[in-house]
């Protein structure tokens, strides 16, 4: 079959990674993307706020775009959309109502006109000239959850969105019929969440975890402090609905609280707002009659639980009889920040409740291998493509796959830029597209690459050290010595013997070069960085950003 007659299949983001993910499907003239997700920096992309996807191949094919395509409102399937919009037409987004709420603020945060939002539930379908798309209910932790099924000229495609089986959940449960019957017709891909394809056995039910946050919150005679998932609104909901039971009134802190709080509220998730009072409110209760839900359950420094235990909060003190709790489990990477706050919490003398084995506080919005398998099973593909995880977790997904039957040869390990072609008669690699990580400073996208990454780095670990030149052009001399200031590097009054070494070094390599070559104010530059690195090196093992600031004067 002619290549040109092929299903494209494509991810800029989401393999190899949890994060930022971006699925394309397109045929011919036809092409819809599914999700549009960040990824949040690593410790080493110093000043960068979110990662976001390359969208060079969506330029290239802009005029083929018919539809955003959201499985769900979660920051790593949604994040990105603001940016994309500014870089790409999108002519409509299909989403689900929380999700859409949830882009609604985002929109207006960054003052994005964006209308054309069409909200999409179980028996929402798309209809275009080459594709017929339908949704089906899954479970995972935040509600309007859904799975997507691609009817292509190719065969259909299956797309999971995130999930878990949960057969006593605690909103709607997975529609496992229809995925059966879906998957009786006949299912050529399936491309399948893989975040917990290394966890063996079957997750825990969100109803265990309502059982164990219900015990601690009935029997704990003091305040209790909740961290956890802002965009985990059925565990929100449930520890308004236990409170409510249990006397207690809820004092909320952090934005992402409030916004998911509000959504719940205009989505009759949460039915009862009077139980949420304002903080200064609350000197008006007992402690036993107060529970404190906030953000930071990750240990972001600015978050609220963080402040708390810094003690800089400015409404929120922690008393002796207060009891924190993680309703959460530790995000690759993040390990570290929250034993900071847990520890600062434990000097200030409160007791504090984390997950663990024993204690059944959190459980995961994703499936494990047993649930794989059962996806697999009930799916039965005959191609499959793992995604949404680092390559550790796509490659366990895969041998997962290879257990449930499916041929080896048959299952894709991709990377982000890969591409799979679908014709009737096979399914293969194609020609892989542009694809990477584009950074988000601020309001700057894409201008931050590796180079400035690396000055960054280097300017955190060695400082910089800036010298200011008055030079007499005309008469190719130093007027005054060169000064030096750093910042990061040493300090200047305590080092004065270091300074005046490399004020010296400095005057040698300018006199020098003013003696022997026609002055030019950029080679200037460059020979005092080349020649004064080593040197600094040499004396201090440190290699310190060096910027040369010249004063062309013109001396008669």
């Amino acid at each position: 079959m002619n290549k040109n007659d092929a299903t494209v299949v494509v991810a800029l983001g989401g393999l190899g990674e949890v994060g930022k993910n971006m699925y394309v499907v397109s045929h011919k003239d036809e092409l819809f993307i599914i999700d549009a997700g960040v990824m949040f920096p690593e410790d080493g992309l110093l000043g960068v706020d979110y990662v976001i996807q390359d969208f060079t191949y969506l330029k290239e094919n802009e005029d083929k775009i018919k539809g955003l395509i959201i499985t769900h409102g979660h920051e790593d399937h949604i994040g990105g959309i603001t940016f994309l919009l500014q870089q790409i037409k999108i002519p409509v987004i299909y989403s689900p109502k929380i999700a859409i709420d949830l882009i609604n603020k985002k929109l207006e945060e960054k003052n994005i006109g964006f209308k054309n939002l069409v909200a999409i539930n179980k028996d929402s379908e798309i209809k275009s000239k080459y594709f017929r798309i339908e949704f089906i209910n899954t479970t995972h932790s935040i509600p309007d959850s859904y799975c997507i099924v691609l009817h292509t000229p190719n065969g259909v495609i299956v797309e999971t969105g995130d999930f878990k089986f949960d057969l006593t959940p605690i909103g709607p449960m997975a529609d496992i019929h229809r995925m059966a019957k879906i998957g009786s017709e006949g299912v050529r891909l399936l491309l399948s969440d893989s975040t917990n394809a290394l966890a063996e056995g079957f997750s825990k039910s969100e109803s265990s975890v309502d059982e164990t946050l219900g015990n601690i919150i009935s029997k704990h005679r003091g305040r209790i402090i909740i961290a956890t998932f802002a965009s985990n609104i059925y565990r929100v909901k449930h520890i308004i609905e236990t409170c409510r039971k249990n006397n207690r009134k809820i004092v909320v802190f952090g934005r992402s609280m409030e916004n998911s709080i509000q959504i719940a509220l205009n989505n009759g998730l949460i039915e009862d707002k009077t139980i949420i009072i304002e903080a200064s409110e609350a000197k008006n209760y007992k402690n036993h009659e107060i529970c404190i839900l906030c953000t930071g359950s990750q240990g972001e420094p600015l978050a609220a639980l963080a402040r708390i235990a810094n003690g800089t909060h400015k409404q929120v003190t922690l008393l002796p009889d207060d009891l924190v709790v993680f309703s959460s489990s530790p995000i690759p990477g993040n390990a570290a920040a929250i034993n900071r706050v847990i520890n600062k919490l434990y000097l200030k003398g409160v007791k504090v409740f984390t997950n663990s084995e024993f204690s059944d506080i959190h459980t995961s919005g994703h499936a494990k291998q047993e649930e794989e398998k059962l996806m697999l099973r009930i799916i039965k593909p005959e191609y499959f493509m793992p995604m949404h995880g680092e390559y550790r977790m796509l490659k366990q997904h895969a041998d997962t796959a290879v257990n449930c039957g499916i041929p080896k040869e048959n299952i894709f390990i991709m990377k982000n830029g890969d591409t799979l072609l679908l014709t009737k008669d096979e399914v293969k690699k194609g020609e892989p597209v542009t694809a990477g990580d584009v950074y988000v400073d601020g309001s700057r996208i894409g201008d931050i690459g590796s180079v400035i990454i690396k000055d960054r780095k280097l300017m955190s670990r060695d400082g910089i050290l800036v010298t200011i030149l008055n030079l007499d052009v005309k008469n190719k001399k130093l007027l005054i010595k060169p000064n030096v200031t750093t910042r990061g590097f040493v300090t200047v009054n305590e080092n004065t013997a270091l300074i005046n070494k490399i004020e010296e070094k400095i005057s040698e390599i300018v006199n020098n070069y003013l003696a022997e070559n026609h002055y030019n104010f950029v080679d200037l530059k460059n020979i005092i960085i080349l020649e004064l690195n080593p040197f600094i090196n040499n004396i201090t093992g440190r290699r310190p950003i060096i910027m040369p600031v010249i004063m062309e004067v013109n001396v008669e």
